[in-house]
């Protein structure tokens, strides 16, 4: 192989390695969503998880959003009681936004579907092909933490 073929052959396989990734999160999201919550609704309640309550305005800059629409997101999943807000004990001029325990049993529930579908869809390969994927993991991995 050339120099000048590898980049293409490199680019070819990003392009379809990330179709194929988006693929399966698409399939994942869509197969594992028993409230119908959208996906913003669903990655803001999926970084409470992760960091705690957290104010309108740092919640909407770590998903990349203004802050308005996340004040919405945020006042659509209040409604439904899967997240409440409290008064910042830092700052009594702001309020928390954190995830009920209603919120917490949907992100519960949710991988549990999640990882169900995923366990039925993996028994269907080959023996050899779960093996690949198997194999595969620390891979796509270290292409995450890249």
């Amino acid at each position: 192989m050339t120099l000048a073929a590898k980049p293409r052959s490199l680019d070819k396989t990003a392009s379809e390695l990330s179709l194929a990734v988006g693929q399966l999160l698409r399939r994942l999201r869509s197969q594992a969503n028993p409230s119908g919550l959208s996906l913003s609704q669903m990655g803001a309640m999926a970084r409470l998880e992760q960091n705690g309550p957290m104010t309108t305005a740092d919640l909407a800059r770590a998903e990349s959003m203004k802050p308005q629409s996340m004040g919405t997101i945020l006042a659509s999943l209040e409604q439904e009681g899967l997240v409440a807000r409290q008064p910042d004990p830092a700052d009594g001029r702001q309020f928390l936004v954190g995830l009920t325990p209603k919120g917490m049993e949907e992100r519960r529930q949710r991988g549990i579907a999640q990882r169900a579908w995923l366990v039925r869809a993996m028994s269907e390969l080959e023996p050899a092909q779960l093996d690949a994927l198997i194999t595969a993991i620390p891979l796509l991995k270290r292409l995450g933490d890249a």
